[in-house]
């Protein structure tokens, strides 16, 4: 029983923070970082529900492909606040936002079964959407303060814990749709109840506000952003059709083009996400290394061939090319995400906060254009032209600045 006692304490127990220190900044926090990723592996495993039961909301609601991809919108338009979180963030603290936010999701994406109507599932979404936005401007933020000198290392496991669960996320809702029904499925909420207790004990004493106001002042950002979010967002317009194609539709894609069942169709998207991981922990540790201009290079340059060898390819290539792509398609993220870090150090919320809103409206855009050409010309047709689209953000990556930690490197 003293064992139990003191594991469970050691569970629960705050952090060895005030509540005005602030963390080394020269050293890597692993227990803080590991804490926070636990975080988002919660936080994401719930926004991955909606992806594997489109095709069974598709079918109950007879929606278009534009329809059904298009719900996803709705959990991306409060990514505009994502700046304005930010800007929070770099001031007072929101560490309650991280705390809560996986309670939160957790409650509104388990209960998309619930809804009998477009309009009734569109606005839970978006309320599940401003519960994303509260978690991801400030957690990065928090991951870059405790990481010390290795942004790109913390960045990977941040990230590597998102690319988990929107692996984990897929099979967790088809499990849950088998044990409860598609109506049932909100039970699974109580693990996100449960997880932001944890949070709550772990982070309650971490700062997340920065040691002075002057190095958050607006002067020192604008002059960054104007060197640092043009070329990212050309980056970012080529790559986002891809990532919306993938995330959004392959599992419909696998479902209608190659005759897949549920079962199967969740597997593929969880294949994609897990090779995400295993890209994710390493790709924003070797950037620290190589630079980061260098790996997203390699990474932007090859995912398009991936994803057109998939379309195109014999379908005993499918497995081990959504392996590929999630190795090259997705890892990218902890890299841009670093890059940021590395050149808002004063303003890293806010910087986290924009570079978020940017993505994710992107993205919207791009779930709503791949769905439209789905409906005009086929998946198959739509599949390649965003790898054709991401081809056209590779010469993007020459027009970055480079990184102030790496400038002796790259």
């Amino acid at each position: 029983m003293d064992a139990l006692e003191e594991s469970t304490q050691s569970i629960t127990a705050p952090l060895p923070l005030a509540e005005n220190s602030s963390p080394s900044p020269d050293r890597f926090q692993a227990d803080q970082v590991a804490v926070i990723a636990v975080g988002h592996f919660t936080h994401d495993t719930y926004t991955a529900f909606l992806a594997p039961l489109l095709p069974l909301i598709q079918n109950q609601l007879g929606l278009s492909y534009a329809l059904a991809g298009g719900l996803a919108i709705f959990a991306q338009l409060p990514s505009l606040l994502n700046p304005f979180i930010g800007y929070l963030a770099d001031r007072v603290s929101v560490r309650y936002f991280v705390i809560l936010a996986p309670a939160v999701t957790a409650t509104v994406f388990s209960s998309i079964g619930l809804a009998s109507t477009y309009l009734v599932l569109a606005l839970l979404l978006f309320a599940g959407g401003l519960s994303i936005a509260a978690f991801h401007a400030p957690a990065p933020a928090m991951i870059g303060k405790v990481s010390g000198p290795r942004v790109g290392a913390g960045m990977s496991v941040f990230m590597a814990s998102g690319e988990l669960a929107r692996a984990v996320g897929p099979i967790v809702a088809v499990a849950g749709v088998t044990w409860f029904g598609l109506e049932g499925v909100w039970r699974l909420a109580a693990v996100g109840w449960l997880v932001s207790g944890v949070l709550f004990f772990r982070l309650r004493s971490v700062p997340v506000t920065p040691r002075s106001h002057r190095a958050t002042a607006m002067s020192r950002f604008w002059p960054a952003a104007r060197r640092v979010f043009p070329p990212l967002t050309w980056l970012l317009l080529g790559r986002i059709f891809m990532l919306a194609a993938l995330s959004t539709y392959l599992p419909i894609f696998m479902s209608d083009v190659r005759g897949a069942g549920l079962g199967l169709a969740a597997v593929s998207l969880t294949a994609l996400e897990a090779a995400g991981v295993v890209g994710a922990l390493v790709t924003g540790t070797v950037s620290d290394r190589l630079g980061r201009k260098r790996v997203l290079f390699v990474l932007l340059g090859l995912a398009p061939f991936a994803l057109l060898l998939f379309i195109f390819g014999p379908e005993w290539l499918t497995f081990p090319l959504l392996i590929a792509l999630g190795l090259m398609a997705i890892s990218p993220q902890p890299v841009m995400l670093a890059f940021v870090q590395d050149h808002f150090p004063g303003n890293r919320a806010l910087a986290n906060g924009a570079y978020l809103a940017i993505t994710f409206m992107m993205r919207a855009l791009g779930i709503w254009v791949v769905g439209m050409l789905a409906d005009m010309y086929g998946l198959n047709i739509a599949f390649a032209a965003c790898a054709l689209l991401a081809l056209l953000s590779v010469p993007a990556v020459f027009f970055l600045p480079t990184s102030p930690a790496q400038s002796k490197r790259a």
